[in-house]
């Protein structure tokens, strides 16, 4: 079964600096229908002006994945960890027993759009880490390409969760597919053209819950980006 969640009936707040949209609740939005899936906890879209961001702020006992669309994300957190994130490149944040981060636009003059990805962790009071593995060009290109694990496979940021992320960018017509194992179920999200999901059709920002299906197959409509997420 295929469940969509177009991506204008998400929450959206647009605060001049931040414009966002929420698949699941978070902050002031309240979905009771959509507070989370499996241990897919939150899944913010956000648009960031130049040199505007997040200020230092704290996060416990969850695992927060964040994947760039289009600028610069800079990142500063408690563990002395300092970096730019960008297109192509998957960061993670385990948050654990505690830590405290920053994320600022890194250009002056181009606003930054990214995902960022809420993940519950499968134990909690684990010691706070980071990682950040840029992915080529050629790996996303036409194919799924696992970008985040339980167990760091392929290269892929480690997830403290049983799940896998993957990542496509796709040509127009080209298609791609994929296999869900008993009792899974997946979270397609199109970040950037349009799909057809099993035969179901999604543009950017549309999601889509996927339960009871053994495969899916996901057709470009035009040039396209995706994450799909397997999920326990």
């Amino acid at each position: 079964m295929i469940t969509l969640r177009p991506a204008g009936s998400r929450g959206h707040f647009d605060f001049g600096w931040l414009d966002t949209h929420h698949t699941f609740s978070f902050g002031d939005y309240f979905a009771p229908d959509h507070e989370r899936f499996r241990s897919l906890r939150v899944l913010n879209e956000d648009r960031v002006q130049p040199g505007q961001g997040f200020g230092t702020h704290g996060h416990r006992d969850m695992e927060i994945l964040t994947w760039v669309l289009s600028g610069a994300l800079e990142h500063r957190d408690s563990l002395g960890t300092h970096g730019v994130i960008r297109p192509g490149e998957a960061q993670i944040m385990s948050a654990g027993t505690g830590i405290r981060h920053s994320e600022f636009n890194a250009s002056a003059i181009e606003p930054v759009h990214f995902l960022q990805i809420w993940m519950l962790p499968e134990r909690q009071g684990l010691p706070p880490r980071y990682d950040q593995v840029a992915f080529p060009e050629a790996g996303l290109r036409n194919r799924l390409c696992l970008i985040g694990s339980r167990d760091g496979a392929e290269g892929s940021v480690s997830i403290i969760q049983a799940l896998k992320v993957f990542a496509a960018r796709l040509d127009a017509g080209h298609e791609v597919q994929a296999a869900l194992g008993p009792g899974r179920a997946g979270f397609l999200q199109v970040t950037v053209g349009s799909v057809a999901l099993n035969g179901a059709s999604l543009n950017a920002g549309d999601g889509a819950r996927i339960e009871g299906e053994s495969s899916i197959t996901v057709v470009a409509q035009a040039p396209s980006e995706i994450l799909l997420f397997d999920l326990a």
